[in-house]
């Protein structure tokens, strides 16, 4: 099989999806699916509906567009502020989208007439982690202006936390934002129909036995991909942590010496790391390399340590475990090793799907470019 190669297992991935599904529903919350960082691709869609989400949400028009093309049914939310070069595009793919400017929502209104159709908005507040935002006191006028606009319908208000600054959701701005909702209601008579807290950062407070307040919506990926929370990336209870995989070739294998020799100048990437001289070592070179992937966002397995990487070679060292040329080297990665990953035309994507009919796993080659997934692709027993 190709490498290198990101493998998607679909069963996990529907276990997690179900099991935050369960939990948050018992405390008046539902989920959004983030697909983002899948682009979009359309048997992950699929896995997140049938695992109980709500609708599916994407930061891209582009994905949204080609989870729509892949006949993908569901409510689909743009959840970054649509750019007004595209507000064309938004009325057309998108149920609803996130926004934080009045003149992009007019834009919106006037794209939504021609297109004789309506559009819902969630206005985003800024909670203090300094990324997209409506000011609090700011928030009731945007509402108004909102309220007057033809084919705009007003859906609810929400944040976003832990993202930019790293500011952690809590009872204290939850608060805030429950309060925002009631005091829109009480002074505009009109319904906020959703309340979305935030991300997977929100895990921790929402599952913690906190009053939720008025939050009735999380808008997850990351939980899901990685069975983690995003504030301190620890495992969350009963989730799978390892539904995504990446396998990189090793196409060098050497005794080579510790300490680099000769004048040291800047790297590719920038300085370099320090290192101490430790004798020869046992080193690899994998084909991966910057290009494909955020080296700092994967985790080797046991007895193998990443050393360094350019744009086209991954450097391990392992005197434990033996790397001849040919052999693959599986990875765990994070959100952002995930993301570069996915983006790559040169890291082929997988996905392991557990057949009802006869209990056998296929892996199913997804698209090698990143927005055609409507490419056929060929089963394969494993």
């Amino acid at each position: 099989m190709a490498a290198p190669r990101l493998e998607l297992d679909l069963a996990k991935l529907f276990h997690n999806a179900q099991t935050l599904v369960g939990r948050l529903g018992k405390r008046g919350i539902s989920v959004t699916g983030v697909t983002k960082a899948t682009l979009g691709n359309a048997e992950v869609a699929a896995t997140l509906l049938e695992a109980g989400v709500n609708g599916l949400a994407d930061s891209r028009i582009e994905n949204i567009e080609a989870m729509r093309l892949t006949q993908v049914s569901a409510l689909m939310t743009l959840i970054r502020s649509p750019m007004l070069s595209q507000a064309e595009r938004v009325i057309e793919h998108a149920d609803i989208s996130c926004n934080t400017e009045i003149e992009v929502i007019r834009r919106l209104s006037l794209e939504a007439q021609k297109a004789g159709r309506n559009h819902g908005v969630i206005l985003m507040v800024e909670l203090g982690d300094l990324r997209e935002g409506i000011m609090p006191e700011d928030l009731t006028e945007a509402v108004r202006e909102t309220l007057k606009l033809p084919n705009i319908v007003f859906k609810g208000i929400g944040a976003n936390l832990a993202c930019r600054s790293g500011v952690s959701p809590d009872c204290r701005n939850m608060a805030v934002l429950s309060e925002l909702a009631d005091s829109i209601e009480a002074t505009l008579d009109v319904p906020v129909e959703i309340v979305s807290g935030g991300n997977s950062a929100n895990l921790a407070w929402a599952l913690g036995g906190a009053e939720v307040g008025r939050i009735n919506n999380l808008r997850l990926g990351e939980a899901i991909l990685f069975g983690c929370e995003a504030l301190q990336r620890k495992t969350i209870d009963g989730l799978h942590t390892d539904a995504i995989t990446l396998s990189a070739e090793v196409i060098e294998a050497k005794i080579k010496p510790s300490m680099p020799s000769g004048r040291i100048a800047l790297t590719a990437f920038g300085k370099a790391p320090p290192v101490t001289d430790r004798g020869p070592v046992r080193q690899a070179i994998l084909a991966l390399g910057q290009q494909d992937v955020d080296p700092t966002g994967l985790q080797a397995p046991d007895g193998i340590d990443i050393k360094g990487a350019s744009s086209d070679h991954l450097i391990l060292e392992s005197d434990r475990v033996e790397l001849p040329i040919g052999s693959e080297v599986m990875f765990e990665l994070n959100y952002s090793a995930l993301l570069r990953a996915m983006t790559s035309p040169f890291v082929t994507k997988v996905m392991s799907k557990r057949l009802p009919d006869d209990g056998l796993i296929r892996q199913l080659p997804l698209s090698r470019f990143p927005r055609d997934n409507s490419q056929p692709v060929t089963a394969e027993a494993t």
